[in-house]
């Protein structure tokens, strides 16, 4: 975390250290820039979702030939700053028969689960909070914990609806949990990795240009389709199904708390678009530019395929999202790891 902070702000983090220091035993000292560190994440976070949300708006009216947020700041781009603060000026309600600590700890089940993915994602060289050899597989693991936090939020509720929500929710994250492992897997067979770090050195040459894409099309389109279901995205938003269960598990929540949900969701969301782009688009690689400011671009690149399918498809029926998984897109992915096996194969026994 203190290499994190480094690589970000030397000259700040440098003059915080020999100041405290000067008083401060080293270990608090330690504590201290840990926690600095924390709280730049979580703002900088803060600032990427309220950047996502006003542009999902924009982009969506675009599509739909619409004027979208226009009023609050020049092109209405303090309108995410406006829904923020009447978020947190509304009332929180905690229901009468509901199980507090259970309903209480699920919106930071959900939003620690969110921001713990970023552990293992390399904004650049060196731009890392952990390189953990098991990166892949730590974050396909972490963002399984969002189904414990919408049971959590059903279960705590005390409300049928909520309930019912939740173990939809459920079953849709953990039915498109499988079809996006195996996706992953093809891009760790050819790279011999599970670090997030290597899988962008990996994909260097040719100049930097030998993106993951070109060799796992099958598993880039296969990851996609399971993370926009996993994300309850549209076309495949059926936990918020307002005309089947009002609004799903977190029906019940108001204020900060519903802001809180919200944050999670599309934290959730930019982190499997920085994943897509470490795993299948190079990463940070890129010329001229410097490689964070070409992670950022691709990153925001794929999520603007999120706002393409949102403003375009309608919602599916939960028998198809569900035919989709097991019937489809599992066995694509199983496919396209045995086709990344035989070609691992023929290519090793070419140039032996």
């Amino acid at each position: 975390m203190t290499h994190f902070i480094n690589d970000f702000f030397p000259i700040a983090v440098a003059f915080i250290k020999s100041v405290l220091s000067s008083f401060l035993p080293s270990w608090i000292v330690d504590i201290i820039t840990i926690v600095i560190s924390i709280s730049v994440f979580i703002m900088f976070a803060t600032i990427v979702v309220m950047s996502l949300v006003y542009f999902e708006r924009r982009v969506i009216a675009w599509i739909q030939d619409r004027v979208g947020p226009n009023r609050t700041g020049p092109e209405g781009v303090l309108q995410p700053i406006a829904d923020v603060i009447k978020l947190f000026a509304k009332e929180d309600i905690v229901p009468t028969n509901a199980d507090p600590i259970v309903f209480k700890l699920s919106t930071f089940v959900m939003v620690f689960s969110a921001l713990l993915v970023y552990t293992v994602i390399p904004f650049g060289p060196g731009m890392i909070i952990s390189d953990l050899n098991i990166g892949v597989l730590y974050a396909v693991a972490i963002t399984g914990l969002t189904a414990v936090g919408m049971l959590m939020a059903g279960w705590g509720s005390n409300n049928k609806y909520a309930l019912l929500g939740a173990m939809r929710a459920a079953a849709q994250v953990i039915s498109y949990e499988i079809p996006l492992v195996f996706s992953i897997i093809g891009v760790v067979m050819i790279t011999g990795s599970l670090s997030t770090v290597s899988i962008v050195h990996g994909q260097e040459a040719w100049g930097g240009w030998r993106w993951n894409i070109l060799l796992q099309p099958i598993g880039f389109v296969v990851y996609f389709i399971s993370a926009t279901a996993e994300l309850n995205r549209t076309p495949f938003d059926l936990m918020e199904a307002e005309s089947e269960i009002i609004a799903g598990y977190h029906i019940e929540y108001s204020g900060v708390r519903f802001a809180l949900f919200f944050l999670a969701e599309y934290l959730n969301a930019f982190a499997v678009a920085c994943l897509g782009a470490t795993l299948f688009f190079g990463g940070w690689l890129g010329p001229i530019l410097p490689p964070y400011v070409w992670f950022i671009i691709k990153a925001y690149a794929l999520f603007f395929i999120f706002y393409w399918l949102r403003g375009t498809l309608p919602r599916v029926r939960i028998d198809q999202l569900m035919s989709l998984a097991w019937k489809y897109l599992l066995p694509a992915a199983v496919a396209n790891v045995v086709l990344t096996g035989v070609g691992i194969w023929i290519y090793h026994a070419l140039t032996a």
